[in-house]
C-alpha cells in the first residue's frame, strides 16, 4: 500500500489501543469465583457472542451492553451476577489499560498524521480512557453519539463527514483496528483503506469478537509495527 497519501488515521479503541480482553477477564473473573472452570478463550468468545446479540437489538448504551453481557454470562454458567456487580464490571472499563506500545506509538504517529477514534463506547467511559492514551484526537465518533454500533456504516459515514470538514477526503484516510467484524468489514464496504492490527496473532480462538472473513488491505501485529511502517526513518 502507498502510504504517502495518508493524512488521517482513524482507530478503533478497545482491543486495538486498549487491552480490553485482559481488563475484561480480570473484572469478570472477580465476579465468577463460584462458576465452573472455563478457559479464558472460551469466556472471551462467550462474551463476544452475547455482546453481538445485544448490539444487534434496539440501541442501549455500552455501559448497559457490558452489564447485560455480564449478567447473561453469570446465568449461563450458573453463577448469577447481580445488577450492581454487573454495573461495577461496566465501570471497570475506565481502568482497562492501553497495550504497552500504544501511547508511544500514538505519539509518534501524531507528529506526522492527524488521528481520530471510531469506537463502540459511551462518551463518559471514553473520557477516562482518553486520559490513559495521553494523545489528542481530531474527533471521536462514539456509538452513544450515533445510537448505533459498528459494524454499522452509519458510524463510519459520520467519521468521513467529520474528516471532510477538516478538508480530508476518504482517499487520504487509513482505518486501523483489531476486529475484522466491527471494522475491517465496514471499511472494505466503503472503500476505506484499512490495516488489521492483529493483537491476537499469538493466541488461538476468536477472542471477544465474532468471526469474520473480512480481508484487510494489510496486517500488522502491533501499534509499534504500524508506527514503524507509517513513519519514515529520520
Amino acid at each position: 500500500m502507498d502510504f504517502t497519501s495518508i493524512r488521517l488515521i482513524t482507530f478503533d479503541c478497545y482491543g486495538t489501543l486498549i487491552d480490553w480482553e485482559t481488563g475484561m477477564l480480570s473484572s469478570l473473573r472477580s465476579l465468577l469465583r463460584n462458576a465452573p472452570a472455563m478457559e479464558d478463550e472460551k469466556l472471551l468468545e462467550m462474551y463476544g457472542e452475547i455482546e453481538a446479540q445485544i448490539e444487534a437489538g434496539p440501541y442501549v448504551t455500552y455501559r448497559a451492553v457490558l452489564g447485560r453481557a455480564a449478567e447473561e454470562i453469570g446465568r449461563r454458567l450458573g453463577a448469577p451476577i447481580n445488577a450492581a456487580d454487573a454495573q461495577r464490571f461496566a465501570g471497570s472499563l475506565k481502568l482497562w489499560p492501553p497495550f504497552p506500545d500504544t501511547v508511544e506509538s500514538l505519539q509518534v504517529l501524531a507528529k506526522h498524521y492527524k488521528l481520530a477514534i471510531i469506537s463502540n463506547i459511551d462518551d463518559d467511559l471514553f473520557a477516562d480512557t482518553h486520559r490513559l492514551l495521553k494523545t489528542s484526537f481530531e474527533f471521536v465518533v462514539t456509538a452513544r453519539q450515533m445510537q448505533s454500533y459498528k459494524p454499522s456504516l452509519k458510524n463510519f459515514h459520520e467519521a468521513l463527514a467529520r474528516a471532510e470538514k477538516l478538508g480530508i477526503g476518504k482517499q487520504h484516510i487509513l482505518h486501523a483496528a483489531q476486529s475484522r467484524h466491527h471494522d475491517i468489514d465496514p471499511a472494505n464496504a466503503l472503500g476505506l483503506k484499512n490495516v488489521w492490527v492483529d493483537r491476537r496473532h499469538d493466541k488461538s480462538g476468536l477472542g471477544a469478537t465474532v468471526r469474520s472473513g473480512a480481508v484487510p488491505n494489510f496486517k500488522v501485529n502491533s501499534m509499534a509495527e504500524l508506527a514503524e511502517k507509517l513513519v519514515p526513518p529520520e
